[in-house]
């Protein structure tokens, strides 16, 4: 590498120390604080109906246009950048790409912000930049626009990205949580947990006998595969910030339904079973980049299990939605009985994704 493509004019800077308070609100992702964030402040000012805000997406449908499109906006502020199993380039098309596939939708276009700290290296921005462009290869989409920006040292933790997406409505009903109805199967995509404790144990420099590597990938494959194949789907939600448990929680309060899940049923890893037990954390809540639960007709449940083995053997039937006439919520079957899920009051691991 010559001089010019390693010089990099923007000073050294060591890495802002994060506070507690209004911060971790921001943070907080997948909490109950976040989520009367949107409740309270951002659905009032921007919803245009009630049901605006309670999916990973936005279905746009155009007078005489066929198929619709989805949009989906999202913002990425990991750390570290790069973490066992992907970088903040990856997770940020990945992440997009998921929330599309998430609304039914066959992922095209992505746009990429990328918001620079002062003192950045040079190599670390091009590591990521590779890693997007392979990202989107694997998804098959293309990253068409962008805008970049930069920060004064201190201010950026490194590196923040931002990606929107556009896709195409492939399935041929809604899928939506107001779509979920009782006695529906819930299918979880594959095992759980690893993302959030991948990023732990590289930030806080835990050695377990096993690496756990982040489970980040595009979801796109499994999904368009289970609509192609005619399967009814009534919804999808992607597992990341809140893991598990918040997404259930999120789809049962915006389904007015009670979802009660086994937790024999749920595919946990040793590794992150372990790590989790070391670390005081519930799986349950930790963050995943490549996993997703589907809410299908009991009578598509061994079809669409199927297909999704194709892409992760670990997939499996975890529960039903209940046929509790009102009310919602999330209960959880154990071998002592049942409990039930709550929100979380922040999140076990902030800056995760």
């Amino acid at each position: 590498m010559n001089k010019s493509e390693s010089s990099f004019p923007l000073p050294v800077c060591p890495a802002p120390h994060v506070t507690s308070g209004v911060v971790e609100l921001a943070h907080g992702g997948g909490g109950r604080l976040t989520h009367r964030l949107i409740d309270e402040l951002f659905r009032p000012a921007f919803a245009a109906a009630p049901d605006d805000f309670t999916h990973d997406g936005a279905v746009l449908a155009f007078e005489g246009a066929s198929p619709h499109l989805a949009f989906t906006t999202d913002s990425y502020v990991v750390r570290p950048l790069i973490f066992p199993g992907g970088d903040i380039g990856s997770l940020a098309v990945n992440g997009t790409v998921n929330d599309l596939a998430m609304c039914g939708a066959e992922p095209r276009y992505l746009s990429a912000g990328f918001v620079i700290e002062e003192g950045l290296s040079i190599d670390t921005l091009r590591s990521v930049v590779e890693s997007m462009r392979g990202a989107a290869a694997t998804a098959g989409v293309r990253i068409v626009t962008g805008d970049t920006k930069v920060v004064e040292c201190g201010k950026g933790d490194g590196l923040y990205i931002n990606t929107s997406g556009v896709g195409l409505i492939r399935s041929r009903s809604a899928i939506a949580p107001q779509c979920i109805q009782r006695g529906d199967a819930v299918i979880l995509s594959g095992d759980i947990g690893r993302h959030g404790v991948a990023i732990l144990a590289v930030r806080e420099g835990l050695g377990f006998e096993t690496e756990i590597m982040s489970d980040c990938a595009p979801l796109s494959g499994p999904v368009l595969a289970m609509i192609d194949a005619g399967i009814e789907i009534h919804c999808m939600r992607d597992l990341t910030r809140g893991g598990l448990a918040t997404a259930l929680i999120e789809l049962a309060d915006a389904a007015n339904v009670v979802i009660e899940i086994d937790e024999s049923a749920i595919p946990v890893s040793d590794a992150v079973r372990g790590a989790c037990e070391i670390l005081g954390l519930d799986a349950l809540y930790v963050a995943n980049e490549g996993r997703f639960v589907a809410v299908v007709p009991d009578s598509n449940a061994a079809h669409a299990l199927e297909h999704l083995r194709r892409f992760d053997q670990m997939a499996e039937v975890i529960g039903h939605v209940g046929a509790c006439p009102s009310g919602s919520g999330v209960r959880l079957l154990t071998m002592g009985g049942k409990r039930e899920l709550d929100m979380l009051s922040g999140e076990q691991l902030p800056r995760i994704c």
